[in-house]
């Protein structure tokens, strides 16, 4: 079970601005991807960069959080993903996780949901993270 938000509040501290500013710096990375990646594509990738951006970011985002339980952005920001049981993800969580952020993100309504949820619920959990039972939290310290 993920830490209690009443007896170790200091897990869920400042999560939502931390989870805003993570994304801010996931979308540089993944745009710089992608113009890296547009050469390769003999630049047809301009006329499909919104789906470019689609399909790396969703690469990117199952990689990283799979091997790390955070996107180099999450993971600058010093917190995590854990699962109901406390632990790290594996590849079908991160999938399935990620699957959950890109449908509400097609669907402006729902990432608002999204978003008021992180911020009003005790373990600042988004739609995918209540639909997956999943948390995103402060980093434990690494002893």
């Amino acid at each position: 079970m993920s830490p209690d938000p009443i007896d170790q509040p200091q897990f869920y501290e400042n999560v939502p601005t931390k989870r805003f500013f993570a994304w801010v710096l996931d979308m540089v990375l993944i745009v710089l991807l992608c113009l890296v990646i547009i050469p390769f594509t003999a630049f047809t990738g301009l006329f499909f960069f919104p789906f470019l951006m689609l399909v790396v970011g969703f690469a990117y985002r199952v990689i990283s959080i799979s091997r790390m339980s955070a996107t180099p952005g999450m993971w600058l920001m010093a917190i995590e993903l854990r699962d109901s049981d406390d632990r790290p993800f594996d590849l079908p969580k991160a999938f399935f996780h990620t699957l959950g952020y890109s449908i509400s993100m097609a669907l402006p309504i729902l990432q608002l949901v999204s978003i008021v949820l992180m911020c009003t619920t005790e373990r600042r959990q988004g739609l995918s993270d209540l639909a997956l039972g999943t948390v995103a939290m402060n980093r434990r310290a690494q002893g």
